[in-house]
């Protein structure tokens, strides 16, 4: 937390901004990854040390300069894979390091990018089938939306413990990584910069929320998105009510499908309007 401010304004002079990126995301999978940085020559490097060997991320800060070649051939043997590496980078490095490096599409850490407009209004026939189903939570349920504070943390862990029975939490690596991710932003909540979110409640009780982050430049990123499946059409009803509550963005970022085919359907459904893409950099010395 104490390089909090220091990271954040590298990572604003990006051309790209991708949510793994963020300081909240860093903050959130810190324990799960491990990672560790370094801040040197006006930029950060990045590593995580999850399993196995170390992995390397694109470094953070202004990326249009012309010492690439020097500072990667200072700091990496031939052989270093950068996995994660936004295009605006990539194209970069593809241009003042030639040969020396490679390319290679990674399709699933794309970020999906929506139009905010098409999300919170959910007008149009494309839009018809999502409309319907929170037209449907709203016909069925006395419900009561308010943004997140510190006061209403309490209701939202004990929907996510609620959620993670349900869904086997202990059974599963990954969702028993993403619970300590959110636990770990709710516990730093009022101290994390640009965190947003929003929780829907019936009867008194918290029956889904988002925690999102505005990235600046009129994006807002959603980076868990949670709903008790007994309640029809909750996820479609907190997507939507959680973007028209909260205005002033022009892009909305839902992140990567991780290659998972019923996750691509999903974000697919939404019809986005672009990518944020990535690729795995090969630094071939």
């Amino acid at each position: 937390m104490e390089h909090m401010e220091e990271y954040s304004a590298l990572f604003g002079l990006c051309a790209e901004k991708p949510s793994d990126y963020s300081f909240i995301n860093i903050w959130g999978w810190s324990e799960e990854r491990h990672y560790e940085w370094a801040f040197n020559d006006g930029l950060c490097w990045l590593r995580l040390n999850s399993e196995g060997e170390p992995v390397y991320w694109a470094p953070l800060g202004d990326w249009n300069r012309s010492d690439w070649p020097e500072l990667m051939g200072k700091f990496f043997a031939p052989g270093t894979v950068f996995e994660r590496t936004p295009q605006a980078l990539a194209g970069i490095w593809a241009e003042r390091l030639g040969e020396r490096v490679r390319l290679e599409d990674q399709r699933s850490e794309w970020e999906y990018l929506y139009s905010y407009e098409a999300m919170a209004s959910l007008s149009g026939n494309k839009m018809h089938k999502k409309k319907n189903r929170v037209n449907l939570f709203v016909k069925l349920y006395d419900y009561a939306y308010a943004p997140i504070c510190f006061q209403s943390i309490g209701g939202i862990r004990e929907m996510q413990q609620e959620w993670c029975k349900w869904r086997g939490c202990k059974e599963s690596p990954g969702l028993i990584a993403e619970n300590t991710a959110i636990a770990r932003v709710l516990d730093q909540w009022e101290s994390l910069p640009g965190i947003l979110g929003g929780a829907l409640s019936v009867a008194g009780k918290t029956i889904a929320y988002t925690v999102a982050e505005d990235l600046g430049n009129g994006v807002v990123v959603i980076h868990f998105e949670k709903g008790l499946d007994t309640y029809k059409g909750v996820y479609q009803a907190i997507n939507q009510i959680f973007l028209a509550n909260t205005p002033g963005f022009e892009t909305v970022n839902r992140e990567q499908d991780m290659g998972i085919p019923g996750i691509r359907r999903a974000k697919e459904s939404y019809h986005p309007v672009g990518f944020l893409k990535k690729y795995r950099v090969h630094w071939l010395g």
